[in-house]
């Protein structure tokens, strides 16, 4: 019979993955507004905290989505279920007017379980992309609105393989899906509202590839070299930008787009390169620096009338972090995690031909809970971001995240006396 903890949670993990699709969209930029959102690099709350790396991470007790070949190192007896939340809090500052907001909510689930002795598979729900603004300015005789919410999600299934000693390999096969919504509001003086919208659907696949190689150096140190590739995709789903005139009773939506509303052949997301080195010093102190890169100059975003059209920078973004744990064994202190990061990212993003790019630092904890193997993890991300040249609007966030991450032997024998 399965035990109690299992139950609890298979039923915590069912009903998660329900309500994901609802609160998933802790973002509050006005530079969301732009593409398909602030994106996500599938980092957890551990990850997060060691400044988002992960391409060259390996661990038997830690779910790591950023490189699908390292699901392979679990251990054969272990089952392991990570959710994250996070909390937000932005300060953001544009031709001398301040504005404080806030933001939070489900963050990533993910399971793992061991395939036999040498394969691991994984499933669970990640962010892609979110959009979450609103904000307003005066035009000649009226004013704007702007606002926009709404996020892009990965259903994803992933299996690896260790085929020999020191190699991994693994891959992600997800289903994108999900809605952006961006609204413009126009109300001129006379006391009529006029509204555009643009409702962006997406229903498809995408899948990522990864390779590691694990290399001794002596008895207590070893370094992980990782490679994650992800092709090239057109979007398949439908977009359209709808009209509202309040003048006219009743108010009847006029489709701009009219005709062919489908995403295929005018909406594409481009290839995903990322490459890490982790260095490991026996179980007390794990260091690792990636690189990522996205050729998004080369990706499809199709224009609607009444918005802005947009276009793509390429994407890169380079990242370090590090964890120690002074003792696996001794008093609880010794035994706690502690982690730390920094990263520097050229946004995919422009605005009015200026680059969007952030830099953040990031610290963390990862707390064993007594007489179990499970991890409570927290962090904290310090993150800047503006244009470049012109800084036009600048954000400041502190963003607050918080992991569990189930650690139980659910594939150990029990022997009969």
């Amino acid at each position: 019979m399965m035990k109690p903890i299992k139950t609890l949670t298979v039923i915590l993990f069912t009903a998660i993955s329900v309500l994901a699709t609802m609160a998933q969209n802790s973002v509050i930029s006005p530079y969301s507004r732009f593409g398909y959102g602030i994106l996500s690099d599938n980092a957890t709350s551990a990850q997060r905290s060691m400044g988002g790396v992960g391409y060259a991470m390996q661990s038997g007790r830690q779910t790591n989505v950023m490189n699908p070949a390292s699901y392979a190192a679990i251990d054969s007896l272990t089952f392991l279920f990570d959710m994250g939340v996070d909390f937000t809090t932005l300060w953001s500052k544009e031709n001398g007017h301040s504005e404080k907001n806030y933001g939070g909510g489900l963050d990533y689930i993910t399971l793992q379980v061991p395939i036999g002795k040498h394969m691991g598979a994984s499933v669970g729900l990640l962010p892609y992309g979110s959009t979450g603004y609103s904000f307003g300015s005066k035009i000649n005789n009226g004013a704007t609105s702007r606002s926009g919410s709404g996020s892009l999600n990965q259903l994803y299934l992933g299996f690896a393989g260790n085929p020999f000693k020191g190699f991994y390999v693994g891959f992600n096969f997800a289903y994108l899906f999900g809605t952006i919504v961006n609204q413009d509001y126009v109300v001129a003086s006379i006391g009529s509202t006029s509204l555009f919208e643009r409702q962006m659907s997406v229903r498809d696949w995408r899948a990522d590839i990864g390779i590691q190689y694990n290399l001794p150096i002596t008895r207590q140190d070893e370094v992980t070299l990782g490679v994650v590739y992800s092709p090239r995709k057109d979007l398949h789903g439908n977009v359209y930008g709808i009209y509202y005139d309040t003048s006219v009773t009743p108010v009847v939506p006029d489709t701009v787009n009219a005709g062919d509303h489908r995403m295929k052949g005018r909406y594409s997301t481009p290839e995903s390169w990322g490459a890490g080195l982790n260095w490991k010093h026996g179980s007390t102190l794990m260091v690792e620096a990636d690189f990522t890169y996205q050729p998004w100059s080369k990706a499809k975003f199709g224009a609607i009338e009444h918005f802005e059209s947009t276009t793509f920078a390429d994407r890169y973004r380079i990242a370090g972090g590090l964890q120690f744990t002074p003792a696996q064994r001794g008093g609880y202190f010794k035994r706690i995690n502690y982690r730390m990061g920094a990263f520097y990212n050229r946004d995919y993003i422009t605005v009015r031909g200026n680059n969007v790019r952030d830099i953040g630092v990031s610290l963390g904890f990862g707390f064993p809970v007594p007489a179990f193997k499970t991890i409570v993890n927290l962090g904290f991300e310090y993150r800047h971001r503006q244009a470049y040249p012109q800084a036009l609007l600048k954000e400041n966030y502190l963003n607050i995240t918080l992991g569990i991450n189930f650690n139980e032997m659910w594939f150990r024998k029990n022997k009969l006396y």
